[in-house]
């Protein structure tokens, strides 16, 4: 149902945590993927995991010139892009009245403008290739109000309405566009905050898994999904109903 066979899956933020997982998972479906990062010696190592099915490229998600190579690239290397996984962000907490405004900004470069600069670089490629997916990673402090998250929460409910706009622009072209929006996954950006936490509070009790946020991102960008766009997936193991 997933398969990715003889897609090219362009991700961004792939040197590791979520967005390597993602990567394994496309290549493992068969997708050729181009992984992009500013963290080049991460990046590599995945890539290199993946042979002939991956290409490192380094990339700075803020600048539209970085894209616009990166874009150019991928479609010399491989002959199109079939999907666009935005998943490269920062992540930092702070009480709104202590949040610098270089800080704020500094997210919003990377976690929404990054996506926006994604998707104009890529949609005429996906519109001459007949359509394909592009899928945001926002959060659940897209969805919800979290303390201190003034700064990252502003960017991921940003990215929530950046999605279903783009779904209904690019929808005629068969470009379908959805939002990611997990919880507390399991990664480096977040180890050191919830070191030694309890999760028992939760439904399922436990963080998640990358690999759990890249079965979803995979179903998203295969054609199994082939009628779904504008849709909001939450991976939170409940907590956005507990």
């Amino acid at each position: 149902m997933s398969a990715l066979d003889g897609k090219v899956v362009l991700l961004t933020g792939a040197g590791r945590g979520q967005g390597a997982a993602e990567a394994r998972l496309c290549a493992a479906a068969g997708a050729r993927v181009v992984l992009t990062d500013v963290r080049e010696e991460e990046g590599r190592a995945v890539a290199a995991e993946l042979g002939g099915q991956g290409l490192f490229l380094r990339h700075d998600v803020a600048d539209p010139a970085s894209w616009d190579s990166v874009v150019r690239a991928t479609v010399e290397a491989f002959g199109t892009v079939s999907a666009l996984v935005n998943n490269a962000a920062l992540w930092h907490t702070a009480h709104v009245e202590e949040q610098s405004p270089e800080g704020f900004e500094r997210l919003f470069r990377v976690n929404l403008l990054g996506p926006f600069l994604g998707i104009r670089a890529v949609a005429p490629v996906l519109r001459a290739a007949g359509g394909g997916s592009i899928v945001n990673i926002s959060s659940t402090a897209g969805l919800v109000g979290i303390p201190g998250h003034a700064a990252y929460g502003s960017t991921k409910f940003g990215l929530r309405g950046l999605t279903r706009s783009a779904a209904l622009d690019l929808g005629g072209d068969r470009i379908r566009v959805n939002s990611v929006h997990p919880g507390a996954i399991d990664t480096p950006m977040v180890a050191d905050a919830v070191a030694g936490r309890d999760w028992s509070h939760l439904p399922l009790a436990r963080m998640g898994r990358p690999e759990e946020v890249g079965e979803l991102v995979l179903f998203l960008c295969s054609d199994a999904s082939s009628y779904i766009t504008g849709a909001e997936f939450t991976v939170d193991g409940g907590m956005t109903t507990a």
